[in-house]
């Protein structure tokens, strides 16, 4: 996901039935290596998430459909408190769970440095290829073929959601068709920020200018900070300086809230309506929806995004090659990113599945979300999810953009450097960060 903050509480366990169990019981877990199992021959995993993912339902519906297996659900905050946590548990060796979840970002880097990890192949993850969409599958996949590191829980189509209050109060049509005309090209949505702040509605148009270069360089790139070679090109891509200026542009103008994301005071703005837009993968309605609360119901609604196509964000679950329950975990991983799983998170907090059966169930192309004023959100994802070709991004993608180029554009968006200065810093500290 992951994106990308979700969150899900912890999940109670189901039933434990001695000697029932698809396969795995006390002997599976024994020869896993024994540990983590508990009385009655029922066995203990752990599921490491971050942010949102919809995970509870389908937690329970797994342990309903496997009774000798509980599983320790464990939320793990934002991908920037999980990913330090997860490389350190790596590196010694313990204290990571069975299944832990990888924002497509962190997932390159496993990919290179993969010793950490299970090959899900070895445990029969070949059968599965064709329950995925082809580039979520193929991505998971160390260089040589050889070893499947992941599976992929959800992918992220893009939309623009935006607060239909807002724009009433502004002037502006609020039908989601309407509002999709407003806007088929980048510099017609600033266009329209411009004319939106010109009626002084006490709202920005859009939370941070930092949101526009996900989608930006999605629809305009096929790389990011790194070349297919993973040599880093930051610096001279232009895709990447155009979404900058971009930003940029909109913050100069005084379109931005200025906010910093997943941040108290960005969770605040949901809630207080502080801006009017904000590009919207499927997951991002899920945040929405949990940060905006029961006063933003039916005052959200979704739209398309301005350009063509993107995708933001996309999670995946792997198992460390620590767990000691290794077969039990991989059933896990394949419940949660099958059908059902896909289904049930899909449900709960909005993320789109990777599973091609999930994708074409009538519960899901059928889909609306009451939240957002009843939107059609399994026409407007689904049908995309098929055509996405996701950008290359490299293996320290996710520590270049969370701990270097995001911080330096955040600065020069409030003010703290030029723009100039901004740019700068954010191509030194992230090249520093890349050849490190």
């Amino acid at each position: 996901m992951s994106f990308t903050p979700r969150r899900v509480r912890s999940v109670a366990a189901a039933a434990l039935t001695v000697g029932l169990a698809l396969g795995i019981g006390a002997c599976s877990a024994k020869k896993d290596g024994g540990s983590g199992g508990s009385a009655g021959g029922s066995v203990r995993i752990s599921l490491s998430y971050f942010g949102s993912p919809g995970f509870t339902q389908a937690v329970k519906d797994f342990e309903a459909a496997n009774p000798d297996i509980k599983v320790d659900v464990k939320n793990e905050g934002q991908t920037k408190d999980f990913t330090p946590k997860l490389a350190q548990q790596l590196s010694a060796g313990s204290g990571a769970s069975d299944v832990v979840m990888l924002e497509e970002g962190m997932l390159l880097q496993y990919l290179k440095d993969n010793k950490s990890f299970a090959n899900l192949l070895d445990l029969g993850a070949s059968s599965l290829q064709d329950e995925y969409l082809a580039f979520k599958w193929k991505n998971a996949f160390t260089a040589d073929g050889k070893k499947l590191v992941a599976l992929g829980t959800d992918v992220g189509p893009l939309a623009m959601c935006y607060r239909t209050d807002l724009f009433q109060k502004a002037g502006l049509p609020t039908s989601r068709d309407e509002v999709s005309k407003l806007w088929p090209t980048w510099a017609d949505y600033i266009k329209q920020g411009e004319a939106f702040k010109a009626k002084n509605t006490g709202a920005a148009w859009i939370d941070s200018a930092t949101s526009i270069m996900q989608p930006y360089i999605m629809q305009n790139g096929d790389t990011w900070f790194y070349d297919k070679s993973d040599k880093y090109i930051g610096d001279t891509n232009l895709a990447v300086r155009k979404a900058y200026d971009l930003g940029m542009d909109m913050a100069g103008k005084g379109l931005t809230a200025k906010l910093q994301r997943w941040q108290a005071d960005w969770d605040a703005a949901f809630k207080n309506a502080a801006f009017a837009t904000v590009p919207c993968p499927p997951w991002y309605t899920g945040v929405i929806k949990e940060r905006a609360g029961d006063g933003g119901k039916d005052k959200w609604d979704i739209a398309t995004i301005p350009g063509k196509g993107g995708n933001w964000g996309g999670s995946y679950l792997a198992i460390p090659a620590q767990s000691k329950n290794k077969k039990a975990a991989f059933e896990l991983v394949k419940f949660l990113t099958g059908k059902q799983g896909g289904l049930d998170a899909f449900k709960e907090a909005g993320p789109l599945p990777s599973s091609v059966s999930a994708l074409a169930d009538p519960s899901l192309t059928g889909a609306t979300n009451d939240y957002f004023n009843n939107a059609p959100v399994g026409q407007i994802y689904a049908g995309a999810a098929k055509e996405l070709k996701p950008i290359y991004l490299g293996p320290k993608h996710q520590a270049l953009w969370e701990n270097a180029f995001e911080p330096a554009m955040q600065a020069a968006e409030q003010g703290k450097l030029t723009a100039r200065a901004g740019w700068d810093k954010a191509i030194k500290d992230s090249k520093a960060l890349a050849d490190g």
